[in-house]
């Protein structure tokens, strides 16, 4: 599925299910939460702190959808074409980064 789809199929799914798009602000909130979600997991299973029992069923790639539902949530209600600016990011990186990591010390 490419991100436009995607849009689409989230776009559909407010319509249908969702009644209306929570305004902007509510999202960008609810973004901040579930990055944090992203955040704890991750600290716990692969960082330094100990990850409480409570915290063992987590599922990272739940946790990771989430975000993405909520970021294409905000492009549809702002009206970006994530697609196009994806993949505009992407040939950016490319021609920006390509050496510099190739030529990164710290990364090999």
């Amino acid at each position: 599925m490419n991100l436009k789809n995607a849009q689409q199929e989230v776009d559909n799914w407010i319509k249908n299910h969702g009644v209306r798009y929570f305004n902007e602000l509510t999202n960008m909130a609810q973004l901040t939460e579930e990055v944090g979600e992203v955040a704890r997991i991750i600290a716990r299973r692969y960082g330094e702190q100990s990850e409480k029992e409570s915290d063992k069923n987590k599922d990272l790639g739940e946790e990771l959808a989430d975000v993405v539902f909520v970021v294409l949530c905000l492009a549809n209600q702002t009206g970006v074409d994530l697609q196009a600016a994806f993949d505009k990011k992407m040939n950016l990186k490319t021609k920006r980064d390509h050496d510099r990591h190739h030529n990164n010390e710290k990364l090999k």
